[in-house]
């Protein structure tokens, strides 16, 4: 049987890329945004290209109430999900946290932290009644360290470790997976969203060596739910050669 695989933030980066790939695979697709016309678009390419259903859900993870009527408001052959890829998240802002944007503050927790926790609260539920699924999260190097100028965003993503391993806790007599998938450099809309939209700062931290892609963390996560029952990755930091962690890149110098 095909499973149902939901994914958070699937307009662009990770959660695009994964969306195409569980669907090349034979998973029926629930993608997931605020950008309706995108989701649209996306879930009618993964019908025509895939021969795979696809559902477009198109909702602000920000907002509670929200997020709980876009789960709820599904068809009740959608709602058997096999896995739920927490994809949703993002950086805003780059300085000291005494100069740190409280906007840019409010943006990343509200989105990487309680966004992730309301759409598994409408989702837990729902494997726990088919005692069975997996839920992917998707942190960061920076969910291990905390590097200059990062401060509020690696406190998101540590604060998403911290869920994770509470999630494999209190899940485990249901028998439901919990996989935290923490990337480091990769090269997506991430650093332009971070850097509020200039493209010229965001390019320049991909200069000199080869960053991981969408693709590369898309297959890592495809490749976790592919396991026997019996087995589960708990956590995975994943980095591109040239990436040792947060703090260290072997970029060449150009002469």
């Amino acid at each position: 049987m095909n499973k149902i695989v939901l994914i958070t933030g699937a307009t662009s980066g990770f959660g695009k890329a994964t969306a195409k790939l569980f669907a090349q695979n034979g998973c029926h697709i629930i993608v997931t945004g605020r950008r309706k016309d995108k989701l649209i678009d996306l879930a009618d390419k993964l019908i025509d290209r895939y021969n795979v259903r696809s559902l477009p859900l198109c909702f602000d993870v920000r907002n509670a109430e929200e997020t709980a009527n876009a789960i709820a408001s599904l068809p009740e052959n959608w709602k058997k999900i096999d896995v739920l890829v927490n994809n949703a998240g993002l950086a805003s802002g780059f300085s000291k946290i005494q100069d740190g944007d409280i906007a840019d503050w409010d943006k990343m927790i509200d989105t990487n932290v309680k966004g992730l926790l309301y759409v598994s609260r409408a989702i837990m539920p729902l494997m726990i009644a088919q005692k069975k699924g997996h839920i992917i999260n998707i942190g960061s190097t920076a969910a291990k360290e905390v590097y200059l100028n990062g401060n509020v965003y690696c406190a998101s993503k540590h604060a998403v470790d911290a869920i994770s391993k509470a999630m494999r806790i209190e899940l485990l007599e249901h028998g439901i997976k919990v996989t935290q998938i923490n990337p480091g450099a990769a090269e997506t809309e991430f650093s332009e969203v971070r850097f509020h939209g200039d493209k010229e700062k965001a390019k320049k931290v991909y200069e000199g060596y080869q960053p991981m892609t969408a693709q590369d963390i898309a297959s890592i996560i495809y490749y976790t739910t592919t396991l026997p029952d019996n087995l589960c990755i708990n956590d995975l930091i994943v980095t591109s050669l040239a990436q040792a962690n947060s703090f260290y890149i072997d970029k060449k110098r150009e002469k």
